[in-house]
C-alpha cells in the first residue's frame, strides 16, 4: 500500500538561522510566523506537556512545509526565485511504502567504524528507523529529541523488546560523529542495555540512496544554505524488515509508538491491554497516527453492558433465592 504525504508550498523560501541551537531559537518571532503558517494550514499552539514553547499541530496539507520551516529555522523571505522554491519542495517529502521490504543486504559502518550489514539488526525484534544527518543544524536534532522523549515514556526497553537504527543520509559524515551522537542520546535515554540496541550508522552514497528510496524518504542538498532540505519522521519495521508504520513530524505520541511496536512484532510483545487498544484504535496512513474505530468501541461497550447486566441479574437471582429458601435448608 502506498500513500503519498507531501504537498508543496509554491510561494515560500527560507532564510537560514545563523546558530539555531534550540526550538526556541527556531520559533523566534512566533507571532509573525504563525500568521504566515496559518495561511498554509500550520498552527503553532501552546503545549504545557512539553518543555518547548510550542508544539506543531500539522495538517496533512502542510506537513512538508512545516518540516522545511523547522529545518531552515529562520524567518521566511522571498529572496529566492519561485522556480527554485518549487524545485526544492517537489523533491522533498516522505512517500509511504507500507508493507514493502527493506533491502537488508545494504552495508554501512557502525559508530565504531566497523562495516555492518543492515540485516544484522533485524530478525527477532521490531526496529525503529530514523533517517537523519548528524550535522543537521535543527530538524534532525528535533527528530531525535522527539524520539528519545517518546521512548522514555514507553515501558518497552531499547535492546530488549525492540531495536533502534539511526542512519545518516550524508555520505561525508564519519563514524566518530555517529559515536558522539550515540553517547548523547544514550545518556538522555538513560536505560541499561540500550547501548546494544540503539545503533548510529554512516554509509556511502550508493547504500544511502537505496535505503532512502526504499523507505520513500526524499531530500535535496541546498548549496545556498549549505544543508539538506528534508522532511521529518520515523518508521517502524517488522523483525523481517518490512515497513509497518510511519510517524511524521518531530513529536511522537508514546501510545501510538507502543501500539506500532506491538503490531510490528506480530503481537509477540505487549499486554492484553495493548490488544484491547489495538481493537479500538487502528493506524491511519493518511495521518500517521492511531485513531479510534467507532464501531469497535460501540461493540466493546455493548459487550461490557451485557456482561454487567448479566452479572447483576445473577447476583439478584442468588439473593432472591436465598431469601425464599425453606427454614433449615442451607443454600
Amino acid at each position: 500500500m502506498k500513500s503519498r504525504v507531501s504537498v508543496g508550498l509554491r510561494r515560500f523560501a527560507f532564510l537560514s538561522a545563523s546558530d539555531p541551537l534550540s526550538c526556541a531559537t527556531a520559533l523566534r518571532d512566533a507571532a509573525r510566523r504563525r500568521r504566515l503558517l496559518r495561511a498554509n494550514g500550520v498552527h503553532l499552539i501552546p503545549n504545557p506537556m512539553t518543555p518547548r514553547p510550542f508544539a506543531l499541530r500539522l495538517s496533512k496539507r502542510a506537513l512538508r512545509v512545516a518540516s522545511l520551516l523547522l529545518l531552515f529555522g529562520g524567518t521566511p523571505t522571498f529572496a529566492q526565485p519561485e522556480q527554485v522554491q518549487d524545485a526544492i519542495l517537489r523533491e522533498v517529502g516522505i512517500d509511504q511504502h507500507l508493507d514493502q521490504q527493506l533491502p537488508l543486504d545494504l552495508v554501512f559502518r557502525d559508530e565504531t567504524g566497523q562495516p555492518v550489514q543492515l540485516g544484522q539488526y533485524f530478525g527477532t525484534k521490531p526496529v525503529i528507523l530514523a533517517l537523519v544527518y548528524y550535522e543537521c543544524p535543527m530538524l534532525c536534532t528535533l527528530t531525535l529529541n522527539g524520539l528519545v522523549s517518546a521512548l522514555k515514556a514507553v515501558s518497552f526497553d531499547v535492546g530488549n523488546q525492540f531495536n533502534v537504527v539511526t542512519v545518516s543520509f550524508k555520505p561525508s559524515e564519519t563514524p566518530q560523529l555517529a559515536a558522539s551522537k550515540k553517547q548523547t542520546y544514550l545518556k538522555s535515554y538513560g536505560r541499561a542495555g540500550a547501548d546494544a540496541g540503539w545503533h548510529f550508522l554512516t554509509g556511502d552514497e550508493a547504500n544511502i540512496k537505496r535505503l532512502t528510496e526504499a523507505v520513500g524518504f526524499r531530500y535535496r542538498w541546498v548549496p545556498e544554505q549549505n544543508q539538506f532540505a528534508h522532511a521529518a519522521g520515523i518508521t517502524v519495521l517488522t523483525p523481517s524488515g518490512k515497513l509497518a508504520r510511519y510517524f511524521f513530524g518531530v513529536e511522537y505520541a508514546p501510545r501510538d509508538l507502543r501500539l506500532a511496536l506491538v503490531e510490528a512484532s506480530q503481537e509477540h510483545i505487549g499486554s492484553p491491554v495493548d490488544q484491547l487498544l489495538l481493537y479500538c484504535f487502528h493506524y491511519d496512513p493518511a495521518t500517521g497516527k492511531y485513531g479510534a474505530v467507532v464501531m469497535n468501541i460501540v461493540r466493546l461497550g455493548g459487550a461490557l453492558t451485557v456482561l454487567i447486566l448479566g452479572a447483576a441479574l445473577f447476583i439478584m437471582w442468588r439473593h432472591d433465592r436465598g431469601r425464599h429458601a425453606p427454614v433449615g435448608v442451607i443454600r
